[in-house]
């Protein structure tokens, strides 16, 4: 069959779920047994979010090839199975690079290098990259931005332009809102009947709605839009607040939403999706009923998505292990010797997260001691874990001074020290060790045991690494290096044996967590906060 393809517009607001309505999509058409992948198109001018920080674009994900990546490839992932790579998250800035280094090696042979068709045609050639590969029945695109906005208008040029020369094998389903007016206790179509004359002024008629809100839409309301937008009164779609993101491809599949796409793009299909292992999930999370409670200490807490799979990781292990989770953030610049047992004694595990630099490090020390010598369940993530090596070689080993050399260059011991390779690096941008690598476990150690095998791969972002200098003076003190990549052996993962769960890994396995896949490393981490949970309930009711 000849590839489909899906776009997926905003309008009136940003962050409204364009990236969960197109998982949402994706995971319906997965479950009918279609072959589908998405891809991100990012509108602002950075080669990638790579440079930017949590407060500019929320966390950056990385993909198994190497690409630093918009966010929304997390959703993707942990919604469809399917690992990303570079190819699934093109920014304005990626499109125009390659426009001028074609322009700069005389590709265009002296044409004027125009928006129409040099930027379009760049555009184009991406969506249908994927396509070419001839694995996927369905590419899903979403256009990042809302309509209006002026970086995203060469990307809906180049999504009019597809749909004029694909004809039904090309859709758009856009994604606005409709607001509820509290005061007049209505619903408001108009910023939605706007939204759509915005796309339709650039060529674009979307073929399908799906309506934001906060409250369930009238049908009357619903038929009022499809008149007013030209759009047929089945294709007007409500996307009403879940208690979940998970739940939302259920709601979509019960307005026919994959069978309208289906239609609308002439795809022969028959029977139902196949959702028995989501339903499965989302089973476990309604009879949930007991907590698990995980304290994250990082400097990037008061940020929704700074820490985003992370915290679906974790949600993803307790909903499996039958427990609510509930996430306490402790700012790492906030803690001191002073708070740390009031903010830590009543967590049933803790996380450190990773981060760049050098503030709220001092606050990872203090949790990570307090953490260490009360047996307390400890994740520490990429900076996390070589913060738990800086604190164990300070605290244990008796070196006061020891440190990172991103922290501190000139500390007399660097026992986390900058990575070989990156020595003679300038550029900040994609430079650093990014993408899967290969993981060699030491048998018999509790992460051995928690993945049920010894050789792994797992998704690395970082510069720095352990210094294998002080190895032997670590593991004779109690901290082993179990884990190393076997080419450059490199440490990549730390745990002390004597704890109940005391494990660093310099790589991410957030990354590599999905619904129908949590992660072993997650699911052994909040298994050993449950049962230190009870362990402490155990001892309350003894004294």
């Amino acid at each position: 069959m000849e590839t489909r393809y899906i776009f997926v517009t905003g309008g009136v607001v940003s962050s409204l779920g364009k990236g969960i309505i197109s998982s949402s999509i994706a995971r319906l058409l997965l479950s009918r047994g279609f072959n589908v992948t998405i891809q991100k198109f990012d509108p602002y001018i950075n080669i990638d979010p790579g440079t930017l920080n949590p407060y500019e674009h929320g966390e950056c994900y990385v993909t198994v090839d190497g690409h630093e990546a918009d966010l929304d490839l997390g959703h993707y992932e942990r919604f469809t199975n399917i690992k990303t790579t570079r190819a699934n998250n093109i920014t304005t800035g990626r499109v125009y690079q390659s426009v001028i280094d074609k322009e700069r090696r005389g590709d265009y042979l002296g044409k004027t290098v125009q928006i129409i068709p040099h930027i379009t045609d760049e555009i184009k050639r991406d969506v249908k990259l994927l396509a070419n590969t001839g694995k996927y029945d369905f590419v899903i695109t979403e256009i990042g931005g809302t309509v209006g906005d002026i970086e995203s208008t060469p990307f809906l040029e180049a999504v009019r332009q597809l749909k004029w020369e694909l004809g039904n094998r090309c859709i758009c389903v856009h994604l606005t809102y409709v607001p509820y007016i509290k005061a007049a206790k209505e619903l408001k179509t108009k910023p939605t009947q706007h939204s759509v004359k915005m796309l339709q002024q650039v060529g674009i008629q979307p073929d399908i709605l799906v309506l934001r809100t906060e409250k369930e839409i009238p049908l009357a309301m619903r038929r009022k839009v499809a008149q007013f937008c030209n759009v047929s009164v089945e294709a007007v779609t409500q996307s009403v607040d879940c208690p979940t993101i998970y739940e939302v491809p259920l709601m979509m599949h019960a307005q026919k939403l994959d069978n309208i796409i289906l239609d609308k793009t002439a795809t022969p299909y028959s029977g139902e999706p196949d959702l028995t292992k989501w339903n499965k999930f989302l089973d476990h999370m309604k009879k949930a009923t007991h907590v698990v409670t995980i304290g994250l200490v990082g400097k990037y807490v008061e940020l929704q998505d700074a820490y985003k799979s992370i915290d679906e990781s974790l949600l993803q292990a307790a909903t499996y292990h039958d427990h609510k989770l509930k996430i306490k953030y402790i700012s790492s610049e906030k803690l001191n010797d002073g708070n740390v047992e009031e903010q830590l004694s009543g967590m049933d595990g803790v996380i450190v997260a990773p981060g760049f630099g050098v503030r709220g490090t001092e606050g990872k020390f203090v949790a990570l001691k307090w953490c260490r010598e009360h047996d307390m369940p400890t994740f520490g993530i990429c900076l996390g874990m070589q913060c738990m090596v800086i604190e164990f070689a300070r605290n244990v080993l008796g070196l006061a001074e020891a440190n990172s050399t991103e922290l501190d260059p000139n500390t007399p011991y660097n026992v986390i020290d900058l990575m070989e390779e990156q020595k003679s690096v300038t550029n900040m941008g994609g430079t650093m060790r990014l993408g899967a690598y290969a993981c060699h476990l030491k048998p018999g150690t509790k992460v051995a045991e928690a993945y049920g095998k010894l050789d792994i791969e797992e998704r690395h972002r970082h510069r720095f690494e352990f210094n294998d200098d002080y190895r032997k003076q670590f593991e004779a003190a109690g901290m082993e290096c179990v884990g190393e990549n076997p080419d450059t052996h490199l440490v990549e993962v730390v745990e002390m044996p004597s704890k109940k769960w005391y494990i660093g890994t310099q790589y991410h396995p957030e990354y590599s967590s999905t619904v129908l896949n949590p992660h072993p490393l997650f699911m052994n981490f909040i298994e050993a906060a449950i049962a230190n949970k009870e362990e402490k309930e155990k001892k309350v009711k003894q004294q």
